[in-house]
C-alpha cells in the first residue's frame, strides 16, 4: 500500500520518476504494451500500442526537437510475433527512461498525457486542475453548483503549495496554480469523495492521503466521504460561514471534525462561556453551522465537542456505533435528529437533553422501553421500526404525547400481535385520528374500532371505580367507628388485602394488552 509523503514545512528532494514496460497483451489485431510508472511510493499502470508511443515521439520532435531516431523503427511484417514483442518492450523502456532523463524538472505535457501524470503525479494533477478552473471555473462558480473534487487532488494541490515553486513552473500560464486559489476563495459548495481501495490502476490509497482545506475561505456547505477525517487540516478556517457539513465513512470520533486541535490541549472550552477551572484553550465555535451529518461513522460516543456547534438544528449520528444519548443539552436549537442503526438500548432521562425535539429517529436499535420519551412535549415524527418492542404497555409513553403525528413501529415484536394498528391508536386516545402509524393513514374503519375498544376501556376503568369505593368505604367506616386514642408506642394496624377484591384494570389489560 502507499503511503503518503511527508505532509509538512519539512520535505525530502523530489523522488526521480521512472517508466518500466512490464508486459504487453495482445487486443484484436495489435499488441498493448503494459508500461508502470513509478513516482517516490506511488506506482500506477499505463497501457498504449506501439501508434501510440508513435504519435507521442512525432510531437516531441516538433516541440522539444528531440532526436527522431531515439524512437525503436515501426516494424510491419511479423509484429505480433513473441520475440519482436519482447525486444520492443525493451528498446520502448529504455526510450521512456531517456525520455524522463531528458525532462528532469517540468515533464513536457505530451509526455505527461503518455504516462497519466495528469490523474497520479502531483505536477500533473494540479496543472489539470488549474486548467480546467482557468476555462471553466466563472462559469461553475456563477452556477453556484456543488464542485467535486478527489481527495488525491486536494493532496497535490497542498504538496504544490508546500514545495515553494513559481505557481506557474511550465510556463503555460493556463496551468498556473493562482486559477485554483482564485477559485477556491470563492467556492461555495465543496464535495470531497474518496474511493475504497487503490485509485484507479495505482497503488494509491486516497482515503488515507492528507490534504489541507485552508485555501477555501467562503464555504458554506462541505460534504467529505471515504477519506481520513485524522488526516484533513484547514476545515475549521471555514467556522464563519459554513452552515452545512457532511463527513461520512471517514471518522472514529466527534472531536476528530469538530476540534482537531483538542489533542493539543489538557483542558479546553468553547468561546463564549464562563470559566470556571484550569483551561489551556479556548476554541471558536462553529457559529454557522446549521446542520451536521456524521452517519455511516465509527463514532462510538457524543462528546464534548457538541459544546462547538451551539446552532445545530438538523443532526444526523445514525449507523455508528453509539451506546448512550449524552452531551446533547448543550444543543438548544436542535430539533431534527438521526440516531438510527445505533447501539442504543436504553432512553431514560432523554427529555433532560432533548428539549425542543420535532424528530427522532431511532430506527434499528435495541430498545425494549420506551420510558424515557414520555416528556417529549414537541415531538411530531417518531421512527422506532427495528426494535425491540414487546409489550403495548410501551406505547402508553408516547401516547399522551400532543405534537406526535408520525409514529413508525414497523418490525418490532409488538407488531405481529393480532390488531396491531388498532391497539397502538387507541393509546392515543381523542388524538387517535391526528396519527398517521407506519407510513400509513388512519382508515375510518380503525377509528371506529379504536372507538369501541375506547368504550370497552371506560366501561371497565367506571366498574372498577362503583366497586373498589364501596368495599373501601366499608373498611373506613369500621376504621373510623373506632376512637382514636392508641398509644402512641403501638403502630397502627392495617387491614389485610381481602382475595376477594377485585384487582385494578390497566388501561389496556385484557381487550388492548397483548394477545
Amino acid at each position: 500500500m502507499a503511503t503518503s509523503r511527508t505532509f509538512g514545512p519539512e520535505r525530502e528532494a523530489e523522488p526521480a520518476k521512472e517508466a518500466r514496460v512490464v508486459g504487453s497483451e495482445l487486443v484484436d489485431t495489435y499488441t498493448v504494451y503494459i508500461i508502470q510508472v513509478t513516482d517516490g511510493s506511488h506506482e500506477w499502470t499505463v497501457k498504449h500500442r506501439y501508434s501510440d508511443f508513435h504519435d507521442l515521439h512525432e510531437k516531441l520532435v516538433a516541440e522539444r526537437k528531440i532526436d527522431k531516431n531515439l524512437l525503436p523503427p515501426k516494424k510491419i511484417i511479423g509484429k505480433n510475433s513473441r520475440s519482436l514483442v519482447e525486444k520492443r518492450e525493451k528498446d520502448l523502456e529504455v526510450y521512456l527512461q531517456k525520455l524522463l532523463a531528458a525532462f528532469p524538472g517540468v515533464t513536457p505535457r505530451v509526455l505527461g498525457h503518455f504516462l497519466h501524470f495528469h490523474f497520479y503525479e502531483i505536477n500533473g494533477i494540479t496543472a489539470a486542475l488549474a486548467e480546467e478552473l482557468f476555462e471553466k471555473g466563472e462559469q461553475l462558480l456563477g452556477a453556484g453548483e456543488v464542485f467535486a473534487i478527489g481527495p488525491l487532488q486536494l493532496y497535490a494541490v497542498t504538496e504544490q503549495l508546500q514545495q515553494g515553486k513559481p505557481t506557474c513552473a511550465s510556463g503555460d500560464a493556463k496551468t498556473d496554480l493562482g486559477h485554483i486559489l482564485d477559485f477556491t476563495c470563492r467556492l461555495k459548495y465543496l464535495k470531497v469523495s474518496g474511493t475504497e481501495g487503490p485509485f484507479g490502476t495505482s497503488n494509491i490509497q486516497e482515503q488515507l492521503l492528507p490534504f489541507d482545506l485552508s485555501i477555501f475561505k467562503s464555504l458554506h456547505q462541505v460534504e467529505i466521504s471515504h477519506c481520513d477525517a485524522q488526516h484533513i487540516r484547514g476545515l475549521v478556517t471555514s467556522k464563519p460561514t459554513l452552515a452545512t457539513l457532511s463527513v461520512r465513512f471517514s471518522a472514529t470520533s466527534m472531536k476528530e471534525v469538530l476540534v482537531p486541535e483538542a489533542s493539543e490541549f489538557d483542558e479546553w472550552e468553547p468561546e463564549g462561556t464562563a470559566l470556571e477551572g484550569p483551561v489551556t484553550a479556548v476554541i471558536p465555535t462553529w457559529q454557522a453551522l446549521t446542520t451536521l451529518d456524521l452517519s455511516h461513522n465509527s463514532i462510538s460516543e457524543i462528546d464534548e465537542s457538541v459544546k462547538l456547534i451551539p446552532k445545530i438544528e438538523f443532526l444526523d449520528l445514525s449507523h455508528n456505533g453509539l451506546l448512550v444519548v449524552d452531551n446533547l443539552q448543550h444543543l438548544y436549537n436542535l430539533v431534527h435528529l438521526d440516531l438510527s442503526y445505533n447501539k442504543l438500548s436504553s432512553l431514560e432521562g432523554l427529555h433532560t437533553k432533548l428539549g425542543n425535539i420535532k424528530t427522532l429517529n431511532l430506527a434499528g436499535n435495541l430498545l425494549e422501553s420506551l420510558s424515557g420519551l414520555h416528556k417529549l412535549y414537541s415531538l411530531v415524527n417518531l421512527d422506532l421500526r427495528d426494535n425491540r418492542i414487546e409489550q403495548m404497555e410501551e406505547v402508553r409513553s408516547i401516547g399522551s404525547l400532543p405534537c406526535l403525528e408520525h409514529v413508525s413501529l414497523l418490525n418490532n415484536p409488538l407488531s405481529i400481535i393480532p390488531d396491531y394498528r388498532t391497539k397502538v391508536l387507541a393509546q392515543f386516545g381523542e388524538r387517535a385520528s391526528e396519527v398517521c402509524l407506519d407510513d400509513t393513514v388512519t382508515t375510518e374503519k380503525e377509528l371506529d374500532t379504536v372507538e369501541v375498544l375506547k368504550a370497552i376501556q371506560k366501561a371497565k376503568e367506571v366498574k372498577s371505580k362503583l366497586s373498589n369505593p364501596e368495599k373501601r368505604g366499608g373498611e373506613d367506616s369500621r376504621l373510623s367507628a373506632a376512637p382514636c386514642i392508641r398509644p402512641s408506642s403501638s403502630p397502627p394496624t392495617v387491614a389485610p388485602a381481602s382475595a376477594s377484591l377485585p384487582q385494578p384494570i390497566l388501561s389496556n389489560q385484557g381487550i388492548l394488552g397483548d394477545e
